[in-house]
Order: C-alpha cells, then structure tokens, then sequence
C-alpha cells in the first residue's frame, strides 16, 4: 500500500528527499504523516499532512529543515530534508490513517493503518 524510498548515507548538513508511493486507493483518502525510529528510541513523529490539505505540519525538531510536499499524479508523498545532522539518524517510515482521525490523533503511531517498510537514513558527523 506504501513504499517507502530514497534512504542513504549523507554527510552532517546535506540534503535527501525521501519518497513515499501510495497505492490508489489511499492516495488522497487517508491523512499521510512521517515518522521516524532510531536504534533504542520510540518510533517518534516527524511531519503530516491531512487528506484534505495540501498544508503540512511538523515536530519541533524539524521545523524549518524538513519539508512535506505531494506529487498528485504519481500519488507520491515526499518528505525533503535539509541541513541534516547525526541525530536525524533512524529509519523514516511513511504511513496513512484513516481520514476520520482529527489532527491531535495524528501524532503518535497508533493512530496510523497502513505503513510504508520504512527506509534508513544515517547521517556522518
């Protein structure tokens, strides 16, 4: 239902894209968000946007260097991230839940149906 790409080894301060290729029958029916888990962490919320918005929303931690936008006729999420630092190591899951949850559910996993397989981001100091 989501495949997630786009992972890899990046120098502190560089860039990756990260994709997020959604089935039919999610793209533009479910509220997509972002998240990511480091080794010995909870999964933890990185960004998302609702079904029916094309405006994003994001952690903290994030704010200012990540960046959400949507491919509509290749129902591809993307989530652009800049100036990255070792701490942004952990694996980036893309994910989907169902339209009717309000936006206070959407940060935390639980409120999430389907998941992408979740692909590795590690950044070298």
């Amino acid at each position: 239902q989501l495949q997630a790409s786009g992972g890899g080894l990046v120098q502190a301060g560089g860039s990756l894209r990260l994709s997020c290729a959604a089935s039919g029958r999610i793209a533009g029916n479910y509220n997509m968000g972002w998240f990511r888990q480091a080794p010995g962490k909870e999964r933890e919320f990185v960004g998302g946007r609702r079904w029916s918005s094309s405006n994003a929303y994001y952690a903290d931690s994030v704010k200012g260097r990540f960046t959400i936008s949507r491919d509509n006729a290749k129902n591809t999420e993307y989530l652009q991230m800049i100036s990255l630092n070792p701490e942004d190591t952990a694996v980036y899951y893309c994910a989907a839940a169902s339209k009717t949850k309000i936006q206070s559910e959407l940060w935390t996993p639980r409120a999430y149906d389907y998941w992408g397989q979740g692909t590795l981001v590690t950044v070298s100091s």
